[in-house]
């Protein structure tokens, strides 16, 4: 699959981040060029650091809020990784403003870009909040409901945008609606944590983790690696019918957060044997939060052959050993 990107170069927006550093780490491992544009509002030097001193390797230091910054990290690129993104639900109801800002025109800007420099596919992270109120499970590409937070509104208009790109200029695009990613370099700390990285902290510490609502809302929660499997296969895609669609990318098995926390107090029980003791917690339920989420991935199966091969079991025990090793 990855032998169609040698002599290629690859710019991975947001590359300093979770996802993005993720992607960067294994085109680097496979001696692909890479170029990694990031303002490191959310991402961290210490994810690239390994990184700079590869000749592979090229940083870009700039925000996608700014067009020039977009133009000059276009340059002589293949393909975009488009990870660059203001994530989290209840930060874009504290503040919708910003999220907006760096969501649709920031992504706006990127796709102005990699039209002008005539890139040859663009894949973009989309989100499964785009399924909004929609009840049905599990949930399929082409049913979707009504948003329920400004960060579910700015990615389907990344959707839409991407559409009109390719129907106007003849961007070939991607997009990857991501369910509930978790795995190494996932931030544990700040408001907007994500609750495996913020739960697994908390167990270490001995302290009690809260679960919103009774414990049995549930996700589709997906290990990094399948995320990174599904990136490569979308940019190197030779099915001309899996252009310009939008995917779910996920596992297609959903954990309510009770069976998430007692996972979690196992595997990391096996390091500290105490943790098997930590008390769990219940609070309301937040604003914008749906109760369950679950994916079909029929479709990037038979468009994209991809094959996910972390289910939730054997990524949490993937990502408490990193975590145990790195916090």
């Amino acid at each position: 699959m990855i032998e169609i990107l040698q002599n290629k170069t690859i710019l991975v927006t947001g590359g300093a981040g979770f996802i993005g550093s993720n992607l960067c780490e294994t085109l680097l491992a496979n001696n692909i060029n890479t170029v990694c544009l990031d303002n490191f509002a959310t991402g961290k030097r210490e994810n690239i650091e390994p990184f700079l001193k590869n000749e592979n390797f090229k940083l870009i230091e700039g925000d996608i809020r700014n067009l020039e910054n977009c133009h000059e990290a276009c340059k002589g690129v293949d393909f975009i990784l488009h990870q660059a993104a203001l994530g989290s639900v209840p930060r874009s109801i504290n503040d919708p403003i910003t999220t907006n800002d760096v969501n649709i025109s920031g992504f706006l800007n990127m796709l102005v870009a990699a039209k002008d420099a005539k890139v040859k596919r663009f894949v973009y992270a989309a989100s499964s909040s785009t399924y909004g109120d929609s009840e049905a499970l599990p949930k399929v590409e082409d049913k979707i409901g009504k948003p329920l937070s400004p960060y579910a509104i700015t990615k389907y208009v990344n959707e839409l945008y991407a559409d009109i790109f390719n129907k106007t200029y003849g961007l070939d695009t991607i997009g990857l609606r991501y369910f509930n990613v978790f795995g190494r370099r996932q931030d544990p700390n700040g408001a907007y944590a994500a609750v495996i990285p913020l739960f697994v902290k908390q167990f270490i510490a001995h302290e009690s983790p809260m679960i919103n609502g009774d414990g049995t809302y549930s996700r589709d929660f997906t290990y990094i690696d399948n995320v990174v499997q599904m990136n490569l296969r979308a940019i190197t895609t030779k099915n001309k019918e899996a252009l310009n669609n939008v995917y779910n990318c996920a596992y297609g098995e959903r954990t309510t957060l009770v069976e998430l926390t007692t996972l979690l107090k196992k595997y990391l029980s096996e390091f500290d044997n105490s943790i098997k003791d930590v008390e769990i917690k219940y609070r309301e339920n937040r604003a914008g939060d749906i109760p369950h989420s679950l994916a079909s991935i029929n479709k990037a199966k038979e468009l994209l052959n991809y094959d996910p091969k972390f289910d939730i079991s054997n990524g949490l025990k993937e990502a408490v050993s990193w975590y145990w090793n790195n916090l």
